[in-house]
């Protein structure tokens, strides 16, 4: 299956697609130094945010998909150098909306849970 929507996205910020069929994706993606925000080595939330929305995007994967809203929990810190994977699911169809439940996962540690809300539109916005 081919990927349809977010075609120039940067695969090193937003993970790397390793699985995908109709209503459902899989994406991976190792953090960086570049999403660094302190000493620590943690991570910003918003690169595990954007793992799981451009995960939800292809599994709608349509052209003229859009992120209308999502109910997000972050559930462990990341730090640079470890390697995370979202799976997304369509769970309702309804009319233009598609609802996603979205789950990262470090190993078999979930660290990031939320449902998506997006749209399919006519045209592209």
């Amino acid at each position: 299956m081919d990927i349809q929507t977010h075609k120039l996205i940067d695969l090193e910020l937003c993970g790397k697609p390793v699985h995908l069929e109709e209503g459902l994706s899989r994406v991976k993606m190792t953090t960086t130094d570049k999403m660094r925000v302190d000493d620590s080595g943690l991570v910003h939330g918003g690169f595990v945010f954007g793992l799981a929305d451009y995960a939800a995007m292809i599994s709608v994967n349509h052209p003229n998909v859009v992120l209308g809203g999502a109910d997000v929990k972050f559930l462990k810190p990341i730090r640079v150098n470890e390697s995370i994977t979202a799976e997304a699911n369509v769970i309702k169809k309804q009319g233009r909306k598609r609802n996603v439940q979205v789950s990262v996962m470090k190993g078999n540690e979930k660290v990031f849970e939320g449902e998506f809300i997006c749209f399919v539109l006519d045209k592209h916005v």
